[in-house]
């Protein structure tokens, strides 16, 4: 006897044990699919999804990270016309059933053998099927179905019909990476769900049957076929008043197109950084960036941040038509970019940073990412390590050409202006930004201390090349670690790594981890690190920087630094303020298009942003202008000594360090500290070139 007939056999025998059995196989057939069903805690779990958020320290969310582009909206804040479409079109029998409408099964089954097929799915179905989509599917089969099902009755025994609603109406896709009502009416009508009118209500809910097909946007007859539909049904069960249906029908979509992209915040490269950097943090602890709601808190100062984004663009938008003109009418227009970086000093806290011009025109970070030459500003390293070799501000150095050997070359920097063969204060030589007297220090003191100054500082990620030409800014280093290394001589000589994330807080406020700053390093003794700030202040006062008073009117106790690259690659000005340093950096992306000789230099490009960025934050109060650095300003005499350069006490050579022996110099400083006086015209006009660097 073949298998089927011997199966077959006792069911003819005994008929009436074979129908018993129906339902205890159907049961234990459902009772084998659960295991593959999403369980209570799962259905629990994906209602109380939240994104985590980077929040600012006063208390502003930076940023969101959701999975998918959504904003979830609570029911009370969507339309009511959204609602009614909802039902009258997918489910009118909604608040009538647990989850499964037999009737309306039974009913559709009926149209599908007519040849008219029609889905039998409640709403609480289709959001079982819009939560699982890997579990459950949209597969055909009977396997499907009954999970489907399963899941629905399990959503309904967890949530009440209001809860439904709201979750469907938030997950639901509608195309163009827009996912649920309220990103849906921002991509199709720019406004949000709480003012969809009944029309716009429509339109939406009929794209449900089929987003493709009944897309407004390019396929807008069907999607009016559809939503009037829609209209219909709305009026059929008394959500719209039959006498308007017509007239309504009869009106165009009016659609109000924009895809709507992920938020960037208003700091969207430090939003990245610390995206990858939480989901490295989460992935270890088994927890999930975009479900778990995770609270990241920062240093960042969200006004500070909004200054330094404002300034930023202002500045580099004026210096973009600078260098278009320049380049004339013909060729391509290379685009100017930027990095900014703002902390405080005292304890590392990083307050405002912006990565480039604009994160969707360039996602390259130019604070931390990108390497260059900082020029200038890598000179008060330099002097920094005389200081700690026992120089003074007030010892004398000719302003002379320089021929340095390095193995078998010869080093000769040289200035914009042509050398005044006149005694230099060391103080001057940094103010006045003097590449001949620079390259003498650094042939004294050596390019191996004035590079470990400079990492102890705060330099240390990038390689240094420690060769002569290091003092003039020639190894390419990082923004942040430039205002880093500034910071710590505003904080006393002492460095303290940057902090940017303060703790990690679940979604109920409880602390998960905190991130406390470590301890300050002496990196510079305190005392020789406030007298290099005092000496900087010069450069604000008269100096390469002296915009700052004299074009930008700024008031407070300021030091800070320019730096210009050959050819003016690269523009840079880094600043110093009791409470808060900050420093811009100011090129192309590609080192080799440089700047106009006009405007590329740092005291024209770089320095505005930095004087505009302080301007604001004095006049909101976000910095004390009374504030001042612990080191009493110094009488230096006014500018360059006025004495011949040739001297029997400072006798120079090419290559060579003029400079005198101490009693020498101290017997010097007696004699012409009753004949110091300001430069003369002809001097003042040889600096007044040289404020461009």
């Amino acid at each position: 006897m073949s298998l089927p007939r011997r199966l077959l056999d006792p069911i003819r025998r005994h008929p009436g044990r074979a129908a018993a059995l129906v339902p205890l196989l159907l049961l234990v057939y459902v009772l084998a699919l659960i295991p593959s069903t999403p369980g209570i805690g799962d259905l629990r779990k994906t209602r109380a999804e939240a994104p985590s958020v980077v929040v600012s320290a006063d208390g502003q969310v930076l940023a969101q990270f959701r999975r998918i582009n959504r904003e979830w909206v609570p029911l009370a804040r969507i339309s009511p016309h959204v609602v009614d479409a909802l039902i009258a079109t997918e489910d009118n029998r909604f608040y009538r059933h647990g989850g499964i409408d037999l009737l309306r099964m039974v009913a559709a089954g009926f149209s599908t053998l007519a040849g008219d097929r029609q889905g039998g799915s409640t709403i609480t179905q289709q959001l079982a099927r819009n939560l699982y989509p890997q579990e459950i599917g949209n597969a055909p089969t009977l396997n499907r179905k009954v999970k489907e099902a399963i899941t629905a009755l399990n959503i309904e025994i967890i949530y009440s019909k209001d809860e439904i609603l709201e979750t469907y109406l938030n997950t639901v896709p509608f195309l163009y990476n827009a996912y649920g009502i309220e990103m849906a009416a921002r991509t199709y009508f720019d406004k949000p769900a709480a003012k969809l009118g009944v029309l716009e209500s429509a339109t939406l809910i009929g794209m449900l049957k089929g987003t493709s097909y009944y897309n407004p946007v390019t396929n807008p007859e069907r999607a009016m076929q559809r939503r009037n539909l829609v209209l219909a049904q709305m009026a059929a069960h008394d959500k719209l008043p039959r006498q308007q249906l017509a007239a309504l029908q009869a009106r165009p979509l009016k659609l109000d197109f924009e895809r709507q992209g992920e938020p960037l915040g208003p700091a969207p490269h430090v939003a990245q950084m610390l995206r990858k950097w939480l989901v490295d943090w989460a992935d270890r602890r088994g927890m999930d960036i975009h479900a778990d709601g995770l609270v990241l808190r920062t240093t960042l100062d969200s006004r500070l941040q909004a200054l330094a984004s404002a300034a930023v663009a202002r500045q580099a938008d004026a210096l973009q038509l600078l260098s278009d003109r320049s380049r004339g009418r013909g060729g391509d227009k290379p685009q100017l970019q930027a990095g900014f970086v703002a902390l405080d000093p005292h304890t590392g806290h990083i307050k405002a940073w912006v990565g480039s011009r604009g994160f969707m025109q360039d996602q390259f970070d130019h604070v931390q990412q990108a390497r260059r030459q900082p020029g200038s500003t890598f000179k008060p390293f330099v002097y920094g390590a005389a200081f700690m070799d026992g120089a003074s501000p007030r010892d004398q150095w000719v302003d002379q050409p320089v021929a340095i050997r390095v193995g078998a070359s010869v080093w000769r920097p040289s200035d914009h202006t042509p050398p005044s063969y006149a005694p230099m204060t060391l103080r001057d030589g940094l103010v006045y930004s003097r590449n001949t007297i620079t390259a003498q220090v650094m042939d004294q003191i050596g390019p191996q201390r004035v590079a470990a100054l400079a990492r102890a500082l705060g330099v240390r990620q990038s390689p240094l090349e420690a060769v002569p030409s290091l003092a003039l800014g020639t190894s390419p280093v990082t923004l942040r670690e430039m205002v880093t290394a500034y910071g710590s001589l505003a904080n006393e000589g002492r460095y303290i790594e940057p902090v940017l994330v303060t703790r990690v807080e679940d979604r109920d406020g409880k602390v998960l981890e905190r991130f406390d700053a470590r301890t300050p390093e002496q990196a510079m003794p305190r005392e020789l690190a406030l007298t290099l700030v005092d000496v900087m202040r010069g450069v604000v006062e008269e100096g390469t920087g002296a915009a700052i008073r004299q074009r930008y009117g700024l008031e407070g106790d300021f030091a800070g630094k320019t730096g210009t690259t050959q050819d003016n690659s690269d523009g840079w000005f880094i600043m110093m303020h009791p409470q808060l340093v900050a420093g811009a950096w100011v090129g192309f992306a590609d080192n080799r298009v440089t700047m106009g000789d006009a405007w590329g230099q740092g005291a024209r490009s770089a320095l505005p942003m930095v004087a505009e960025f302080y301007q604001q934050a004095l006049r909101a109060r976000l910095v004390d202008p009374q504030a001042s650095f612990p080191v009493a300003r110094q009488d230096y005499p006014g500018g360059v000594l006025q004495v011949q350069a040739r001297s029997d006490e400072i006798a120079a050579r090419p290559g060579q360090v003029a400079r005198a022996a101490p009693r020498q110099q101290r017997q010097q400083r007696e004699r012409q500290a009753q004949t110091w006086s300001r430069p003369s015209s002809s001097f003042q006009d040889l600096f007044g070139r040289m404020f461009g660097r």
